[in-house]
């Protein structure tokens, strides 16, 4: 994760929940009062993001200590204590929410991704994310999906050249938008060209594209294009990929299957913090 951006998001995070001060804290809590608390896990999940839930406590006070049982990545189960904080009770209580509301997205996004990533196991296709994130918290997102064992797609729009089906409308074709796409970039950017039809893939082929991804494409058209494909290109299949459809296209012989879902429907976990 980018330790800037990181920073800029959980600042971002507790002016827009802090306003102009925590005004139930400040009635209820003697600032000078010390104190500790514990973070639980309420159901089973892989964890993801407990640096960044001390990070919100760091940035309201670096005075704040703490206790570390589980790590990202871990398979937490319910009840467990994941960590312990201790500090001024004020600055617990105030970024309480904003520390839970993060980790507890990243963990459901590693969670998600660990059933999708166990579910092509046994096969050679890895699972990616898309740009389907919360708007902001597109580095949180993205990394929480690597902690559950899948591989990020771009991270934006500056990373690589994926023309879709609105491109190739837009430049007249595919091998007009490739042609364009290899004119006005550098070598160094692979083209992955979006195909709904075996006729694109085609097309795709004839440009001599590197990657190919078959969009919304059933199982029986999908086996057609691989073999199609062959070792020309690295195949990619995307669109409404659900546990099942996604078991189902790996054993085709895509390389990569890509999951909006990661992060766009992605249930949060559930944890609590207690003051002791």
């Amino acid at each position: 994760m980018d330790g800037m951006n990181v920073s800029d998001i959980i600042k971002a995070a507790l002016a827009e929940d802090i306003g102009h001060g925590d005004v139930t804290t400040g009635a209820c809590v003697d600032p000078d009062a010390e104190g500790t608390a514990v973070v639980i896990a309420k159901e089973g999940f892989i964890l993801a993001g407990y640096e960044v839930f001390l990070e919100v406590f760091l940035t309201l006070d670096p005075s704040v200590d703490f206790s570390v049982n589980r790590v990202d990545g871990e398979r937490v189960k319910k009840g467990e204590v994941i960590m312990e904080l201790a500090g001024p009770l004020a600055t617990l209580l105030t970024g309480e929410r904003v520390a839970l509301n993060l980790m507890q997205r990243m963990s459901g996004i590693a969670t998600l991704t660990d059933k999708y990533v166990r579910a092509v196991s046994g096969t050679n296709a890895r699972i990616l994310d898309t740009r389907k994130t919360t708007p902001g918290l597109r580095v949180l997102e993205k990394y929480a999906v690597t902690v559950g064992g899948g591989y990020n797609h771009r991270f934006g729009l500056s990373d690589g050249i994926l023309i879709k089906d609105n491109h190739i409308a837009a430049a007249g074709g595919i091998a007009a938008a490739v042609i364009a796409a290899r004119e006005y970039t550098p070598h160094t950017l692979r083209i992955e060209v979006e195909c709904e039809t075996l006729d694109d893939v085609k097309a795709a082929l004839g440009a001599g594209v590197e990657i190919i991804m078959l969009d919304n494409m059933d199982v029986a058209t999908m086996k057609k294009a691989v073999k199609l494909i062959g070792d020309s290109a690295l195949v990619e299949a995307s669109g409404n990929m659900t546990l099942k459809h996604a078991a189902e296209a790996a054993k085709t012989g895509v390389d990569l299957i890509s999951v909006g879902a990661l992060t766009h429907s992605a249930p949060a976990v559930d944890i609590s913090m207690k003051i002791m």
